[in-house]
């Protein structure tokens, strides 16, 4: 079945049934009666012969830094229900935080034509992912990076941990930090500078050996917990750069005897769905992930159908909303 048979039944001319399917203007009576034989058959357009009419191919590349991580999963159901909406399929690259898998998946998906736009979920940016996305002859979007350059949405990451830092510091004098590799300029850098800042607008100095680094996994967070509970037991506030690294901490508290809040308060950041279901629940900042993903996408479509006509690039700051529950005092 191809284009001519459609023609054929409906009984209009190949041109007609190409208008059709491309968008454009066709009768009231040929569109209904293209689309009545459409639907007997099932018949489906070739992806291939779209891309030869169009130069589109119709797909988004999506480039994540993990599969394994509840604001990602967020991110990516916001992107493809608005690719969706936008007539567009994703492609999902998963990097396992590989910083040279992201620059590979960014030349692959650039060479031949094989998506028509992209979006980067970014942790670490190097010269190299610079050049590479310089050289772009698609659009692309960072999605949780600010990047001067590139059109960008990211949250406010440094402000989020101050205002959860500045409600935990309400009852906690002894302040600690389990955080992300500072090469990470949102998660890692931004929210370690709110933590610090916070304590310095309360007249606090958190010792250096209390502030502890690793990945984005609940393990992280309950070695990184337990090192500050051997270096520093005086500790009384655990704020974290994560949810997850926070349920890793409140682990290791519990089977050190701890009670939470009231030796520790321990807080984090993102307001998974696990910050409300653990006990006690997790003093957090939400921060609007799927609607962030939303917002990429729909900058990638205005992107993809402007052929030139957006000067500059466009930046999105996401806002966020500090829950206080039950793991501070």
């Amino acid at each position: 079945m191809d284009i001519n048979e459609i023609a054929r039944l409906a009984g209009v001319s190949r041109a007609t049934v190409s208008r059709y399917l491309n968008d454009g203007y066709v009768s009231k009576e040929k569109r209904d009666l293209i689309a009545k034989v459409i639907e007997e058959t099932g018949y489906v357009p070739s992806r291939q012969a779209q891309q030869l009419r169009t130069g589109k191919t119709g797909l988004v590349g999506v480039i994540v830094p993990t599969i394994n991580s509840q604001s990602v999963n967020r991110m990516v159901s916001g992107i493809t229900s608005a690719l969706g909406e936008g007539g567009y399929q994703t492609l999902l690259a998963n990097t396992d935080n590989d910083a040279d898998k992201e620059i590979e998946y960014l030349q692959v998906f650039s060479e031949k034509n094989h998506v028509d736009g992209l979006i980067l979920l970014a942790t670490i940016v190097t010269d190299e992912h610079l050049k590479n996305m310089s050289e772009l002859s698609i659009p692309i979007v960072v999605l949780g990076q600010h990047l001067d350059g590139f059109d960008c949405v990211f949250h406010d990451d440094y402000h989020a941990t101050y205002d959860v830092t500045k409600v935990a510091l309400a009852e906690g004098r002894r302040p600690s930090y389990i955080g992300v590799m500072e090469e990470d300029e949102a998660a890692g850098h931004q929210r370690h500078l709110g933590f610090l800042d916070a304590c310095s607008a309360a007249g606090i100095s958190p010792l250096p050996e209390a502030q502890l680094f690793g990945d984005f996994t609940m393990d992280s967070g309950y070695f990184c917990c337990e090192q500050i509970l051997e270096r520093a037991p005086e500790v009384d506030t655990i704020v974290c750069a994560t949810d997850t690294i926070a349920l890793g901490a409140l682990a290791c508290l519990r089977e050190y005897g701890k009670r939470v809040p009231e030796d520790v308060q321990v807080t984090g950041i993102g307001d998974s769905e696990f910050s409300r279901a653990v006990s006690p629940s997790l003093t957090t900042a939400h921060l609007f992930y799927k609607t962030s993903g939303t917002d990429a996408a729909q900058l990638l479509l205005a992107a993809m159908g402007a052929q030139g006509n957006i000067s500059g690039t466009r930046e999105l700051k996401m806002g966020y909303e500090v829950y206080v529950r039950t793991s501070t005092r």
